[in-house]
């Protein structure tokens, strides 16, 4: 079936140059003329599509229908790449309908799955996701049903424009077949991902990363982001192993990229800097790790007014004594990554770290200084100038780290160092902050500040309860930060104000919470102010009282608030039935006469 004398060397020569166009030469084309290179491989293929129906006139009708499925799959991907949608999709059914009786021979089967993938992706451009979803299946379960009934490597559709002695070994065969079904299985993974069908999409994620490794078809820094995209995943399920293991890889395939200067060896200024983003938000992925590491055990370990309980503690401490490490051994087979010398050095990685709850200081004191290190390392790229909101955020994220590392700590001076060292991070931010441009980050820096110094101030009311006698020190010390409490608190409310200064009738949903926390917390705080003069003392409690009162109105009013603050309103009710009466036994006290 080949053109007359020596024809078929050209066609195939036709269809080689076609492909180079499209695949090396494009890459050149200027910006004015983007598709230039496409275009001139589309006529090539055109011409080669010409020759064959020529030459076709008395050859097998078997083969040449697999040809021209070949250059409908050409065209179909051309006209994709240069936007044409219609035009593609109408070339790439042309080619599955060529094939569909033989869609499972070895000599159609990698094509035809190909085909599946293309128009795949073609209807997920225009936003047909279930559409997608029916080709991209379709594929699967070809591919899985070749593998079973067949499996021999099949060939390449390039091989049919080949001349025999430059056909692919077995091995180049199985490659490229095996890199066709990734695609399948990495599109499919997005397609579920959007479907939100999140747990099918990171079981998809997991084989796609591990076939890219197996096969060595991947690009190293784009790998390493999905690795650590897919560690969120399983932090969310608070799978700490599988998750460290995701991030573990990611670090080590990322380090590839850093080692291995890019194919065009100029890397630009723009390169350096894109590889020095990436590897922050990889450092960024392992602090939302530690981070979720430490709160999680907090959880387990905290009694009913959030400090820890050591009987908890010893019956987790026993508990994970008596667990083998055998369940560990048969889950880290179903996800480990890579060939043994990528393995080693994950492994290497991932004993940085630890992957299970930690349940004394010690061992939250290690998970935290891991989180600290890489908190330094993603600021080294997200600085405030240029970054001001991901840079807040790895901020934040530092003082949460001392946060839930203070709960281990049972001293409480050393527990108040930790907590000073928050104030000491977040509050030169807050001052540069313009609260106009930035009003949600500003809130929650005002609420975490409060919350921290309202924190302290409990701390050292405990420490003082355990004096003899209170010194005017730590009394000076309490009432400081009470009123630098207070202050936050105060300026957080100030926010929610509208622009005549008034505060809102009733709250929005994403502020009740945090207003009457808020709130609350002022009533106490203006309790917890230590006056020997009673005037003022009676004052405080008035105060104080104005606030409590607030709570049991406003809940009283809009009866759907109570969810939002069950504890602070069973409080509240109680003080604004005892205040009064101690208020006036204060004033019996300062007016005896009356």
């Amino acid at each position: 079936a080949a053109a007359a004398g020596g024809g078929w060397a050209a066609v195939c020569e036709k269809f080689r140059t076609a492909r180079t166009l499209s695949a090396v030469e494009s890459r050149k084309d200027p910006e004015t003329e983007p598709y230039r290179s496409k275009y001139s491989a589309r006529a090539l293929l055109q011409e080669v599509k010409q020759l064959l129906s020529a030459a076709e006139e008395g050859g097998e009708a078997r083969l040449g229908a697999v040809r021209r499925a070949v250059l409908e799959y050409e065209l179909g991907v051309n006209h994709t790449d240069t936007e044409e949608l219609s035009a593609g999709e109408e070339h790439l059914q042309r080619c599955t309908q060529l094939l569909q009786p033989h869609r499972l021979s070895p000599d159609c089967v990698s094509l035809y799955i190909q085909a599946q993938n293309n128009l795949g992706i073609l209807w997920s451009e225009r936003d047909e996701i279930k559409t997608a979803q029916t080709y991209l299946e379709s594929a699967e379960a070809l591919y899985n049903q070749y593998m079973k009934e067949d499996g021999n490597p099949p060939l390449d559709p390039s091989e049919h424009f080949m001349a025999e002695e430059e056909k692919l070994t077995d091995q180049e065969r199985s490659k490229r077949f095996e890199k066709a079904y990734t695609h399948t299985l990495y599109y499919l993974a997005q397609v579920y991902q959007h479907l939100e069908m999140i747990e099918k999409a990171a079981q998809y994620c997991h084989t796609t990363l591990k076939r890219q490794l197996e096969y060595c078809g991947y690009y190293p820094v784009e790998w390493a982001l999905n690795a650590a995209t897919l560690s969120q995943y399983y932090l969310s399920k608070q799978c700490f192993m599988e998750s460290r293991h995701c991030l573990a890889a990611a670090s080590v395939i990322f380090s590839q990229a850093e080692q291995v200067p890019s194919a065009e060896d100029n890397e630009t200024e723009q390169d350096q800097q894109d590889l020095r983003q990436r590897k922050a938000e990889i450092a960024r992925c392992w602090i939302k790790y530690c981070l979720n590491l430490l709160q999680s055990a907090r959880k387990l370990l905290e009694d009913n007014i959030g400090e820890l309980d050591p009987d908890r503690q010893l019956e987790l401490k026993a508990q994970r004594k008596k667990e083998e490490d055998e369940k560990e051994e048969g889950r880290k087979k179903a996800v480990l990554f890579g060939t043994s010398d990528i393995c080693d050095s994950v492994l290497a990685m991932e004993e940085k770290v630890s992957s299970v709850y930690p349940l004394d200081f010690q061992e939250a004191r290690e998970i935290f200084l891991v989180g600290q290190n890489y908190v330094q390392e993603a600021k080294e790229f997200f600085q405030v100038d240029g970054y001001v909101t991901d840079h807040i955020e790895i901020v934040q994220d530092h003082s949460a780290l001392f946060k839930v590392l203070a709960f281990f700590e049972e001293d409480y001076e050393r527990r108040c160092k930790m907590h000073k060292r928050r104030v000491d991070m977040l509050e030169p931010i807050y001052a540069d902050l313009n609260p106009q441009y930035y009003l949600l980050i500003s809130r929650q820096l005002q609420f975490e500040l409060a919350d921290t110094y309202y924190e302290m101030m409990d701390l050292k009311v405990a420490i003082g309860n355990r004096l003899e006698e209170l010194d005017s020190h730590t009394i000076k010390k309490i009432n400081s930060l009470a009123q630098l409490a207070i202050k936050y608190y105060e300026l957080f409310l100030d926010s929610l104000r509208n622009p005549d200064k008034v505060f809102p009738e009733e709250l929005d949903e994403d502020v009740l919470r945090p207003a009457m926390v808020a709130k609350f917390h002022i009533a106490r705080l203006y309790g917890k102010l230590i006056t020997s003069d009673s005037k003022k003392q009676l004052e405080n409690m008035q105060t104080s009282l104005e606030y409590y009162t607030f709570l049991v109105d406003y809940c009283e009013k809009y009866p759907a608030a109570v969810r939002a603050v069950e504890t602070e309103l069973e409080l509240s009710k109680e003080m604004v039935g005892l205040l009064p009466t101690r208020m006036e036994r204060l004033r019996a006290k300062l007016c005896p006469f009356i």
